[in-house]
């Protein structure tokens, strides 16, 4: 698969919306856990890796190798038959790590994934935002405080502060 390369948007959002890789690598998994969760009705047998270095998007689906008469879920379960087809060393009870391409999810996914990707990393804004104005207010506060002394009454400064 090729794999999507994000770093380039690293910077890009580093840069302009002041958000944060770790932070930005979250919200990125979370959007795809949601995907999956869409698609396959659970994220549990997936891991969704983002490398901050690379900044490569890998997804991989984890199944248990079963005999193939006992398969009883697709998504968690995959025939010995099948496994062995892609290496003869699997056995019974062995985990298969399959790594799923964009494509697999379909065109109405992936831009259900870009809105929802937009719409959190806009809550991040938003957040980051509010509370620059927290901050400021704190300040203001702090400096009132100063400015009067310890006179005053607090309901004067909390007047101040709104």
């Amino acid at each position: 698969m090729a794999s999507i390369n994000l770093i380039d948007s690293f910077a890009e959002f580093k840069e302009a919306e002041h958000i944060d890789r770790p932070t930005l690598i979250k919200v990125i998994e979370d959007v795809f856990k949601t995907l999956l969760r869409k698609k396959y009705y659970s994220d549990e047998n997936f891991d969704v890796i983002v490398n901050d270095q690379t900044g490569d998007l890998e997804i991989f689906q984890r199944r248990e190798v079963v005999r193939d008469e006992d398969i009883m879920n697709d998504d968690t379960q995959i025939e010995l038959s099948e496994a062995k087809k892609m290496d003869d060393s699997y056995e019974v009870g062995d985990e298969v790590y399959e790594e799923l391409t964009m494509e697999s999810f379909g065109r109405r996914a992936i831009l259900a994934a870009k809105q929802t990707l937009a719409s959190r990393i806009s809550d991040l804004k938003k957040n980051i935002l509010l509370e620059n104005i927290r901050s400021a207010k704190v300040k203001l506060f702090q400096e009132k405080y100063i400015r009067f002394g310890k006179k005053k009454s607090c309901s004067s400064m909390t007047k101040a502060m709104n």
